[in-house]
C-alpha cells in the first residue's frame, strides 16, 4: 500500500515543479496574480512587457479562450484600467500584423506537430519552439473575445474604438530614402524677381504635405482580407506563386472561378476562425438600439462596403458565395459524404464538423454584408410613390451592388441550384421515416435570406428563376419549410420572411403563369396535395392561417396579397383547393373577426379580389370555385348590410352557444359518472359525435391540423370559423335548412333583443379585440361601404336562380348538370370591364430593414451561443435578450412587428426576443 501511495503523488510532482501538463499554466493564468488578474489590477502596463506574451501562445483552441478569459474580465479591465485593454487590442494585432508578414507563417503541417511536441517536453525551461500558425490563431481568438465587450460598454458612444482603432495619424509626406533634396525641385521658378522675393522672405516657407496612415482598424481589415487568401493557412500551398504566400484566389469553382482548390480539414479550421473575427467586427451593430440604426451606422460595416478595394470585395463576395452554394453538392464517395448519410449519425459522432461550420459562418457574413443599409450605405431612391425603387450603389455597398450585376445565366444556375439543394435536403430530412434519424441543416434559414436578397437585389436573377423548370419545386420546398415550423414560435422570423418571399415572387407575371405547373418534387406526405402548384400554394397558405391560433395574424397580410395577386392566373382549381378558398373568406368575414383589430377588415378586402379576379379572368376554368361562392351566397349577401349592432349580436349569440354547450357537457358528464364502467357503446357515441362536427369536404385533405377541433375565444376566432366556416352562416342551395327556421330565429332574437342590448353594450365598451380595440358603426361604415362586393353579387344574381331551378328539376344527375353549366358560364355581358392587373408588390420601409436585420443577428445570435458564447453576457440592444431557466433558447419576434408596407401599421410590440439558457 504505501508503494502505491507513492505513485499516487507523481503526477502532482511533475505537474508543480516541471510544467509538464500544459493545464498548469493555463490554470495559473486564470489564478496567479501575474495572469488575467494583472490586467485589471495594474495601470499601464508597457506594450514591449513580457506579460501580454501568453495571451498569444498559451492558448491551444478557441473555446480555451472563450473559457478562460470570461466577459466579466474584460469589463472589469475596461472599468478599471482600461488603458490596458487598449494596450492588450494594439499588442495583439501588432503581433498579427508581424507574424503575417514574418516569412515562418505559416508553419507547415509536419514543423507544427515537431513543434508541439517540442513545447510540451520543453515547457518550463524557456527553449520551446515557437509555432506561428498557433499564434495567428490565438490573436485571432483573443481579439474575438475582447471586442464584443468593448462593444458592450461602448454602446452608442464609440469614442474608445475611435481612440484606439480608428484614429487616423497624420506624418510628413517624404518619400522613402529622400530628405531635404527632394524638396528643391518643388521651389525651381523661372523668374529672377521671383528667386528675390522668395530669397527676401525666408521666415514664411511654404508648410509641409501632411500623409495620413492607416488607422489600426484599417490594417486590421487588410490583415483579415490576407489571412483569408493565405497559401499554408486557409488556401493550398500548391497554389502559391514564388515566395507570395498571399493570393486572392476565390475559394472554390462557381461564380467567377471554374477551379476548386479542394478542401482540406485544418484549412476549413483557419478559415472559420478567420470570418468568426471578420464576423465579430460586423456586430457592432447589435451593440445600438433600433431607433438609432440608421443614425449610427457601424464603422467597422462601412469600412468593408464602402473602402474594400474592387478586387478583394470581388473575392470575398465570390469566395462567401461559392462555399455556401457548394455546401449542398459535396462528394458522395467521400466517407465523411456516406457517414452523413447513416441514420442517427449525429448522436454517434459527436463534435461539429468544420466544413459545416465554415458554410454556415459564410452564410452568415454574406448575408450580414448583403443587408447592411446604414448612414451613407443606404440605397439611392428614385421614382415617387408606388413607382419609387432603390439601388445599390459601388459607393453605398459595394456587395450589394456587385451581387446585383451578376448577369450570366451559368452563374444563375449555379446559384439556383445551390439554394434548391440546400432546401431540398432540408425537406428530406423532414420527409424522414425515422423521427430525428438526421440533423436539421443548420443554415437553412440563411440560405432562405440569402435568396430572399437574391431575388430582391438581381431583377435578372428573379426572371431567370421564375422561367425555370424548378421553380415550382423550390416554391414548394419553401412552402413545406414553412408549414413545418410554423408551431415554433423561435422560427416564426423566418415564416415571416417566406411571406414576404411568396408577396414578392407573386407580384410578378411569370410567376403566375407558373400556377398551373405540376410539383414534381418529393414532398412530406402531411402536406403533398394532388393538382397543379396552384392547389398547393392556396392549401400551404390556408394551413398557415387555419391551424396556428392567431400566432401568425402578422403574417395574413402579405400571403393573402400574395393570392390576390396570382387570382387572375387560378384554373382548374380543385374542390380541396376552392373550398379552401371560401372557407378563408368566411373566416375573415365572421363578426368576431372583423370588429376584433382595426386591421381585419383590409383581408376581407383582399379575399373579396381574390374572388373577384376569378370571375373576371377565368370564370369558365374554375367550377368549383364558383360552385362555392353559390353554396355561400347567404355570407356575402349579410356582408352587404353588415352593422356594428349586428355584428355584436352574432358576436352574444355565439357566446350564449358556447355557454349552453358547456352547461350541456358538464350536465352529461354527471350523467356519465353514475353510468357503469362497462358501458360499450359511450365510446362509439364519442367518437359518432365527433364525426359529426367535420365536414364532409375535409375528408380530402391531407392536412392534420383540421382535425384537431380547436376552439378558443375571440383572439382565436380563425381556427374556429376554419374547422366550421358555413355553420350558421350557409346553406347547401335548394336543400332544408338543417337549424331552426328563419321565422322561429326571428322570434327568438325578438325575445333576446332587450335582454342582449346591455350585453352588446359592454362587448362594444370593453372592446372585442386582443389589443381592446372599440368599434364603432362610423369605423365599420368606412370599410363596410367599401369593400368590393358588386361583381360576386353579380354573379350570384344570375346564376343562383339558375342552379336553384336545376337543382328543383331533380334530375338524375343534376350534380353533373350543375358542374357542366358552370364550366360554359359567360357572364361577359353582366359584369363590368375587366380591371387590369395590379399586383402588391412588397415595398420596403425603414421598419422591416430594422426587423431583417434584427432577424439575421438574431439567428447568428442564437448560433454563436454554442459551443463559445461569443456574444453572450453582453448587453445587446439590436434586440431584446430574454433569459429562461426552463425553455430553449429561442428567437420568438422580432423588433419591430411590421407588415413591411403592406397595411402601413406596426405592432407596438416591437422587441425580438431571444431565450437562452
Amino acid at each position: 500500500m504505501a508503494g502505491l501511495d507513492v505513485f499516487s503523488k507523481i503526477p502532482q510532482r511533475l505537474t508543480a515543479p516541471f510544467g509538464l501538463l500544459p493545464d498548469a499554466e493555463k490554470l495559473a493564468f486564470r489564478r496567479e496574480p501575474g495572469g488575467l488578474q494583472k490586467l485589471a489590477t495594474v495601470r499601464h502596463i508597457p506594450e514591449n512587457d513580457n506579460y501580454w506574451n501568453q495571451y498569444v501562445t498559451l492558448f491551444d483552441s478557441a473555446s480555451e479562450v472563450f473559457s478562460l478569459i470570461t466577459p466579466n474580465d474584460i469589463r472589469r479591465a475596461l472599468l478599471d484600467a482600461p488603458e490596458n485593454i487598449a494596450t492588450l487590442i494594439r499588442v495583439t494585432c501588432s503581433r498579427l500584423f508581424n507574424l503575417i508578414s514574418d516569412h515562418t507563417f505559416p508553419t507547415p503541417s509536419s514543423a507544427s506537430v515537431s513543434a508541439f511536441a517540442t513545447s510540451f517536453i520543453k515547457a518550463g525551461t524557456g527553449n520551446s519552439e515557437r509555432n506561428p500558425t498557433k499564434e495567428v490563431l490565438n490573436c485571432l481568438r483573443v481579439l474575438q473575445r475582447v471586442l464584443p465587450v468593448v462593444f458592450d460598454v461602448e454602446g452608442e458612444s464609440s469614442a474608445f474604438e475611435v481612440e484606439v482603432l480608428w484614429k487616423v495619424v497624420e506624418v510628413d509626406d517624404l518619400e522613402v530614402g529622400e530628405g531635404v533634396a527632394s524638396e528643391p525641385p518643388q521651389f525651381v521658378l523661372e523668374d529672377d524677381d521671383d528667386d528675390d522675393e522668395r530669397e527676401q522672405q525666408p521666415a514664411s516657407p511654404k508648410p509641409r504635405q501632411k500623409k495620413q496612415l492607416p488607422c489600426l482598424g484599417e490594417k486590421l481589415f487588410n490583415a483579415i482580407i490576407d489571412l483569408m487568401f493565405c497559401c499554408g493557412f486557409t488556401l493550398p500551398t500548391k497554389i502559391q506563386k514564388d515566395h507570395h504566400k498571399i493570393n486572392y484566389v476565390i475559394w472554390e469553382k462557381g461564380v467567377g472561378s471554374t477551379l476548386d482548390s479542394g478542401a482540406i480539414r485544418q484549412y476549413d479550421a483557419n478559415k472559420t476562425e478567420v470570418l468568426r473575427l471578420l464576423l465579430v467586427l460586423l456586430s457592432r451593430q447589435i451593440y445600438i438600439p433600433a431607433s438609432s440604426l440608421f443614425t449610427t451606422p457601424s464603422l467597422y460595416t462601412l469600412h468593408i462596403v464602402q473602402k474594400l478595394p474592387r478586387r478583394d470585395v470581388l473575392t470575398v463576395l465570390c469566395s462567401l458565395l461559392n462555399t455556401a452554394m457548394n455546401s449542398s453538392s459535396g462528394n458522395p464517395t467521400s466517407i465523411g459524404a456516406m457517414a452523413g448519410k447513416l441514420p442517427y449519425n449525429h448522436l454517434v459522432f459527436k463534435g461539429e464538423d468544420p466544413q459545416v461550420n465554415l458554410v454556415a459562418t459564410c452564410f452568415e457574413v454574406l448575408i450580414v454584408l448583403l443587408d447592411f443599409q446604414s448612414g451613407s450605405a443606404r440605397d439611392i431612391v428614385s421614382g415617387t410613390d408606388e413607382n419609387q425603387s432603390s439601388t445599390p450603389t459601388a459607393r453605398t455597398n459595394s456587395f450589394r451592388y456587385f451581387l446585383m450585376k451578376l448577369h450570366r445565366t451559368q452563374d444563375f444556375a449555379f446559384i439556383m441550384n445551390g439554394v434548391l439543394g440546400i432546401m431540398e435536403q432540408q425537406v428530406m430530412i423532414m420527409n424522414n421515416i425515422l423521427p430525428g434519424a438526421r440533423k436539421s441543416i443548420p443554415y437553412v434559414a440563411e440560405n432562405i435570406i440569402f435568396f430572399w436578397k437574391m431575388i430582391e437585389l438581381n431583377k435578372k436573377f428573379r426572371s431567370y428563376f421564375l422561367e425555370s423548370d424548378r421553380c415550382a419545386d423550390l416554391i414548394a420546398y419553401l412552402l413545406c419549410y414553412n408549414l413545418e415550423i410554423k408551431d415554433k414560435p423561435q422560427q416564426h422570423g423566418i415564416c415571416r420572411a417566406l411571406s414576404y418571399i411568396l408577396q414578392t415572387l407573386s407580384a410578378e407575371p411569370a410567376f403566375g403563369l407558373k400556377l398551373s405547373s405540376p410539383i414534381k418534387a418529393q414532398l412530406p406526405a402531411k402536406w403533398h396535395t394532388s393538382g397543379a402548384m396552384a392547389d398547393f400554394l392556396i392549401n400551404a397558405i390556408y394551413s398557415v392561417v387555419a391551424t396556428t391560433s392567431g400566432a401568425l395574424a402578422s403574417l395574413y397580410p402579405a400571403l393573402i396579397i400574395a393570392l390576390s395577386n396570382i387570382a387572375p392566373y387560378f384554373k382548374n382549381l380543385s374542390v380541396t383547393a376552392s373550398t379552401r378558398l371560401i372557407q378563408l373568406f368566411a373566416s375573415f368575414s365572421n363578426p368576431l373577426f372583423l370588429l376584433s383589430d382595426e386591421g381585419h377588415p383590409r383581408l376581407l378586402y383582399f379575399m373579396l379580389e381574390v374572388l373577384n379576379s376569378v370571375i373576371f379572368y377565368h370564370l369558365s376554368d374554375n367550377p368549383n370555385l364558383i360552385h362555392g361562392i353559390l353554396s355561400s351566397h347567404k355570407t356575402f349577401e349579410q356582408l352587404g348590410t353588415f352593422t356594428l349592432s349586428r355584428g355584436l349580436r352574432e358576436i352574444r349569440r355565439v357566446q350564449l352557444a358556447k355557454e349552453e354547450q358547456v352547461r350541456r357537457n358538464d350536465s352529461d358528464d354527471k350523467r356519465t359518472s353514475h353510468r357503469p364502467p362497462s358501458d360499450e357503446h359511450a365510446p362509439r357515441e364519442e367518437k359518432k359525435s365527433l364525426l359529426s362536427n367535420e365536414e364532409d369536404q375535409d375528408q380530402e385533405s391531407h392536412l392534420p391540423e383540421e382535425q384537431r377541433g380547436r376552439r378558443s375565444d375571440v383572439e382565436r376566432i380563425l381556427p374556429e370559423t376554419m374547422t366550421s366556416p358555413s355553420a350558421g352562416t350557409t346553406q347547401e342551395m335548394g336543400g332544408e335548412p338543417s337549424g331552426p327556421s328563419e321565422k322561429a330565429k326571428g322570434k327568438m332574437k325578438e325575445r333576446r333583443s332587450s335582454s342582449n342590448s346591455s350585453s352588446l353594450e359592454r362587448i362594444a365598451a370593453q372592446g372585442v379585440g386582443r389589443n381592446g380595440f372599440v368599434p364603432t358603426q362610423e369605423w365599420v361604415t368606412s370599410w363596410q361601404q367599401g369593400l368590393p362586393l358588386d361583381t360576386v353579387m353579380l354573379l350570384i344574381s344570375e346564376l343562383l336562380p339558375k342552379i336553384q331551378r336545376m337543382q328543383a328539376s331533380h334530375k338524375t344527375n343534376s350534380a353533373s348538370a350543375i358542374f357542366d353549366f358552370l364550366s360554359e358560364v359567360d357572364l361577359k355581358d353582366v359584369l363590368p370591364p375587366v380591371p387590369p392587373l395590379n399586383p402588391r408588390r412588397f415595398m420596403w420601409s425603414d421598419a422591416s430593414i430594422i426587423w431583417l436585420s434584427s432577424l439575421i443577428w438574431g439567428e447568428i445570435f442564437v448560433r454563436g451561443m454554442t459551443p463559445l458564447g461569443i456574444w453572450n453576457s453582453t448587453n445587446i440592444r439590436l434586440f431584446h435578450v430574454k433569459h429562461s431557466q426552463t425553455q430553449q433558447r429561442q428567437i420568438t419576434e422580432t423588433v419591430s412587428s411590421v407588415v413591411g408596407g403592406i397595411l402601413g401599421r406596426t405592432n407596438s410590440e416591437g422587441s425580438l426576443s431571444r431565450a437562452r439558457t
